[in-house]
């Protein structure tokens, strides 16, 4: 019995496979064994944890933004070897073919010298070597101190002036010349005088003086001169003089109130010729200036306008927002010719600033 019970457990063994079979029901194969991931794993070497993250990082990284033209025209230390053209405007263009204003004259000495700022128009240097041989000869000037001018290829500037960028622009101390050659430190370290009294709405009598008007009448009777801005109280000083001693009022319109400006004035002429890109600013008008313009600019002295709050800030300009030719001044080559009756225009509106 115990033999029969064996050999019909034999034949179910050798029987099984075939009996799935003729069921329709397979033995599951043996599974294959995985692969790895290449994909991950090279990442894994190069330090990246998903590759597919990295590749959206990567899409969503954004080009740096450009280089400001301050810092471009900032490290021009030469002037641009090219033709004398101041190019767009005061506050938004550049200046080619610029001379420099010898850092002593006979009667003119250069200020802050390591600014490298005295570059200008060929036609603003001759001014001021104009104005200060006549200043000294007929005004009792005895000499002037001039500070910033425009760096050797303009264009805005590191620090300071929002405009001075194309040559056409200077500022000069109300402090008279002394009787000797300031040393280089002198020029760094010695401070303007201050023209306003305690009250920042009249002059300071122990400084200010006659020759003081006789020096901006002069530089304001140049026909090239367009504006001459100085301080209200100064501009307030100069009316009350020409009102009690002078019939001759023309040359007052061109004197113009601004902040600030009341240890230096700032000269600007207009464009030269053969300029043909550069932007002209609105004439001044015919009015003298000292009525009712200059009692709100008094008024706004006295009491100043409350700061608001403060704004996003204000992007540099960059050289795609200056005129075209500006990218060959900068580089040193001669601009692409213009043809006839057009000339090259900047990028986005120009500035309207007076300063």
């Amino acid at each position: 019995m115990r033999y029969l019970t064996t050999l019909a457990t034999l034949a179910s063994v050798i029987a099984g496979p075939a009996v799935l079979l003729a069921q329709g029901t397979a033995p599951a194969p043996a599974q294959a064994p995985k692969q790895a991931d290449t994909g991950k794993a090279d990442a894994a070497k190069a330090g990246v944890k998903d590759p597919k993250k990295a590749s959206s990082k990567a899409k969503a990284a954004k080009p740096p933004p450009p280089t400001p033209a301050k810092e471009l025209f900032g490290a021009a230390k030469t002037p641009a070897p090219m033709a004398a053209r101041a190019i767009g405007f005061y506050a938004k263009g550049c200046l080619a073919g610029a001379a420099a204003l010898p850092i002593d004259g006979p009667a003119w000495q250069a200020m802050r010298l390591s600014r490298n700022r005295n570059w200008g128009h060929p036609d603003l240097i001759a001014l001021i070597e104009k104005l200060a041989a006549e200043a000294k000869a007929h005004d009792g000037w005895p000499g002037l101190l001039v500070g910033d001018l425009s760096q050797p290829r303009g264009g805005p500037m590191l620090t300071g002036h929002a405009s001075h960028q194309v040559g056409l622009d200077a500022d000069i101390w109300l402090t008279p010349m002394p009787d000797r050659r300031l040393t280089e430190k002198e020029r760094e370290e010695l401070s303007a005088t201050s023209m306003l009294a305690p009250d920042r709405v009249s002059v300071n009598p122990e400084v200010w003086t006659e020759a003081h008007i006789r020096l901006l009448k002069r530089v304001a009777s140049y026909k090239q001169v367009e504006r001459v801005l100085v301080h209200p109280a100064i501009k307030k000083a100069i009316c009350t003089n020409a009102a009690a001693k002078e019939q001759d009022r023309a040359w007052l319109n061109k004197i113009r109130p601004i902040w600030g400006h009341y240890y230096h004035f700032h000269v600007r002429i207009a464009c030269p010729k053969g300029s043909t890109n550069c932007e002209a600013q609105p004439p001044v008008g015919n009015e003298d200036g000292c009525g009712a313009e200059l009692d709100r600019w008094l008024a706004l002295i006295k009491n100043p306008p409350k700061p608001g709050p403060p704004g996003p800030e204000k992007a540099p300009i960059t050289l795609n927002q200056l005129p075209v030719d500006c990218r060959a001044v900068l580089a040193g080559a001669a601009a692409p010719a213009q043809p006839p009756g057009k000339q090259a225009k900047p990028a986005g509106k120009k500035a309207t600033v007076t300063k």
